[in-house]
């Protein structure tokens, strides 16, 4: 079994402000799952659909949509897509590392 390193600000501080500040425990789930696919890389995105990270999480369409859009307004993710219709690629971004 694979095993991903997760920075501690995600655990020690990302947590306890998406789930206690924000109350949106599935935006957090939302952004572990894309860790995992990325790998917690900055350049290296995750194609996956809404209901991919629905299936990987465990939560409705519309969760997972409610985390995506909670995690982009707060710049946590990025994504783009090839088109209108194409499945979206996301990008997990650090702002923490960023300002060091």
């Amino acid at each position: 079994m694979d095993s991903v390193r997760i920075d501690r600000y995600v655990l020690g501080t990302l947590m306890a402000d998406l789930v206690g500040h924000d109350r949106r425990p599935s935006a957090l789930l939302v952004y572990l799952a894309l860790w995992n696919q990325t790998r917690g890389r900055l350049r290296s995105g995750a194609r996956m659909s809404h209901r991919d990270l629905a299936e990987d999480t465990g939560l409705s369409k519309s969760a997972v949509q409610s985390g995506l859009r909670l995690l982009s307004r707060r710049k946590l993710i990025a994504s783009s897509r090839a088109s209108a219709t194409a499945t979206p690629e996301y990008f997990v971004l650090r702002p923490w590392r960023q300002r060091r």
